[in-house]
């Protein structure tokens, strides 16, 4: 399944604020809502929520893609944001305030990269593996005019 790359980046965007407000508010049900969002769009990368929102309200405004990307590494990535935001959960439930600043901080971080700059790390780190492991896949498959 390949996905147009600005949907991901567009999620990128939501869930930087998200993240943010969870940071700045300690909210506990903000990171349960995002974690339900990570996990959702891990299993099934064309209806997570934001990608949905994506596909509604963006796309239609815009030109097709030039390129396609891989859904793997996207879903890979949304499993590492799940296991960011599970551990800022605990964190925050069990009382250790620097867990939660800690995993909540670095998800918004990596979120924020892929929103700014289209660096999405969970990406980049499921594509080294499968370099290292001998089995590579192409980041962007171009997109062929018919």
């Amino acid at each position: 399944m390949l996905l147009d790359p600005r949907a991901p980046r567009f999620a990128a965007a939501v869930t930087t604020v998200v993240l943010a407000v969870a940071l700045i508010t300690g909210s506990v049900a903000l990171l349960v809502a995002q974690a339900a969002v990570f996990a959702g769009t891990a299993a099934y990368p064309r209806l997570g929520p934001y990608g949905l929102l994506h596909r509604v309200l963006v796309a239609p405004r815009l030109g097709p893609p030039a390129e396609r990307e891989p859904a793997a590494p996207v879903r890979f990535a949304q499993l590492v944001g799940l296991v960011f935001t599970v551990v800022a959960v605990t964190g925050q439930l069990a009382g250790v305030p620097a867990l939660f600043l800690a995993a909540t901080g670095a998800a918004l971080a990596a979120a924020f990269l892929n929103a700014a700059f289209g660096v999405c790390l969970g990406c980049e780190g499921y594509l080294a593996v499968r370099r290292l492991l001998g089995r590579p896949v192409a980041a962007r498959v171009p997109v062929r005019s018919s």
